[in-house]
C-alpha cells in the first residue's frame, strides 16, 4: 500500500480523508488519533469493507497501526474503488510529530499539574494519598525509585509523587527511573519528550533485555517482565533507593484476582507492597492501588497526552504485554467480563477488590502460608 507522510496528511482538508486505526483494542485503549475509526486487526476483510462502506467514497482511506509496518503491507486491492494509504510512522510517528511541534512545554506541564490539583483531585490525588497512608507506602527518609515505562499509569504516578512531595508531610527523596531495554529510537524519543513536557526529570539507563528475549518462544512477555523487575531493583539499589514504585492501579488489581482464578486456578491478589526476595532491604510499592483506570484515561485525554503501552520488538505483531507479563488479550477478556457483570451488579468491581480483605479460612479447603501448603483436615 502506498504511504502518506504525516506532513502530507496534515495538508489535506479534514473532510477529505478518514483515519482507520488497525491496532488491537488493548493498544487503542491507550490512545487514538482524534476522529479515527477503530477496527481490530483480526477482523475479516469482508467485515472491514462493510464498516468502511459508511465512509463516503470521495474520502481517502488512511490506515495506521502502531509504527506503520502492518498497514504498509496491506494490499490496497482488498478495497477496490477506494483511494487507500498507509500512514508513515503509524500512531507513534503521529504522536511524536505532535509533541515536537509543541513550542510551550511549560504550558503543558502547568495544565497537567493544575488538573491534578483541581479537576481530578478527588479522582486521582485523593486515592493516591489514601493508598500511601492506608498501606504505609511512604516513610520518613525513604528514597523511592519511581519506575517509568512510558505508559499513562507510570507517567501519572510520577506527577502524583511530585504533588504529594510538595505537601511536605513526610521527608523523602525521589528518583524517576526509566530503563531502556532496547527501545527503537522513536519509542525512546517519545518517552523523553513526554517526560520533558510534563516536567519529570528522568534518569535513563540501558539494558539488552529485548535482545535477550527475542529468541524465546515460550512466555517471552513473562520472562521480559521478570528481567525488567530485576534490572530495576538492581539499578535502584545502586542509586541508594530503598523502594521501587510501580504504576499498577485498581483495575489491574481486580483483573489480576479474577485472572488468577480463571487461568491460574488460584486465589491471590496483587499486593500494595512487598519485600524483595532477591534484593535485601528493598521494597516494591504500588501507590496507584486505589486509582481507577477510567480516571487515568480521563486525565490523559483532558491534557491531550499520548503515551506508549508496549514498545518491544513485537509491538506491531503480537498482543502487547502487561507489566506482570500477561498478554493484553487475556487481560482484555477479563476486563470485558467484569464490564458485562457490572451491567447486572454495579458493585461487582468493589466486591472483587474487597473479597481479598474478607477471606474466611474456616471455609477454605487448602491454602499456602510462607510457601507451605495447609489443608483443613489438619485441624478438623
Amino acid at each position: 500500500m502506498k504511504e502518506i507522510t504525516i506532513e502530507e496528511l496534515k495538508e489535506l482538508q479534514n473532510d477529505s480523508y478518514a483515519l482507520i486505526d488497525l491496532r488491537d483494542e488493548g493498544l487503542r485503549a491507550y490512545g487514538m488519533i482524534r476522529g479515527a475509526l477503530g477496527i481490530d486487526p483480526d477482523t475479516e476483510t469482508g467485515e472491514i469493507r462493510r464498516l468502511l462502506a459508511a465512509i463516503p467514497e470521495r474520502k481517502k482511506l488512511v490506515f495506521y497501526c502502531e509504527v506503520g509496518r502492518r498497514t504498509r503491507e496491506l494490499d490496497e486491492e482488498l478495497f477496490p474503488g477506494r483511494d487507500c494509504y498507509s500512514l508513515e510512522g503509524g500512531y507513534i510517528g503521529y504522536v511524536r510529530a505532535d509533541i515536537e511541534k509543541e513550542s510551550d512545554t511549560e504550558e503543558k506541564r502547568t495544565r497537567a499539574e493544575e488538573s491534578i490539583r483541581k479537576k481530578f483531585h478527588k479522582q486521582l490525588f485523593t486515592p493516591f494519598a489514601k493508598a500511601c497512608k492506608t498501606y504505609r507506602l511512604i516513610s520518613e527518609g525513604d528514597h523511592i525509585a519511581v519506575c517509568i515505562s512510558g505508559g499513562k499509569d507510570s507517567m501519572l504516578m510520577a506527577k502524583l509523587f511530585q504533588e504529594i512531595k510538595r505537601h511536605r508531610q513526610c521527608n523523602f527523596d525521589l528518583t524517576f527511573l526509566v530503563m531502556d531495554p532496547g527501545y527503537n529510537k522513536d519509542n525512546r524519543a517519545l518517552i523523553e519528550s513526554n517526560a520533558k513536557a510534563l516536567g519529570i526529570p528522568v534518569t535513563i539507563f540501558e539494558s539488552d533485555i529485548f535482545d535477550a528475549v527475542d529468541t524465546i518462544e515460550n512466555s517471552p512477555c513473562y520472562i521480559c517482565a521478570r528481567m525488567r523487575r530485576g534490572y530495576l531493583y538492581s539499578r535502584a539499589k545502586a542509586l541508594g533507593c530503598n523502594k521501587i514504585a510501580l504504576g499498577h492501579h485498581y483495575d489491574d488489581v481486580i483483573e489480576t484476582i479474577l485472572m488468577g482464578m480463571l487461568y491460574g486456578a488460584q486465589v491471590q491478589t496483587m499486593m500494595p507492597k512487598l519485600h524483595s526476595t532477591n534484593f535485601e532491604g528493598m521494597e516494591l510499592i504500588r501507590p496507584m492501588y486505589l486509582v481507577r483506570e477510567s480516571d487515568i484515561c480521563a486525565w490523559r485525554d483532558y491534557n491531550e497526552l499520548h503515551f506508549l503501552q508496549c514498545a518491544c520488538h513485537f509491538t506491531d505483531t503480537c498482543s502487547t504485554c502487561h507489566e506482570d507479563g500477561t498478554t493484553s488479550s487475556k487481560r482484555l477478556e477479563t476486563k470485558k467480563l467484569i464490564a458485562a457483570l457490572k451491567k447486572e451488579n454495579p458493585f461487582v468491581e468493589s466486591n472483587i477488590f474487597k473479597s481479598m480483605e474478607n477471606v474466611n479460612l474456616d471455609t477454605v479447603i487448602a491454602y499456602k502460608k510462607d510457601g507451605v501448603r495447609h489443608h483443613f483436615l489438619e485441624e478438623y
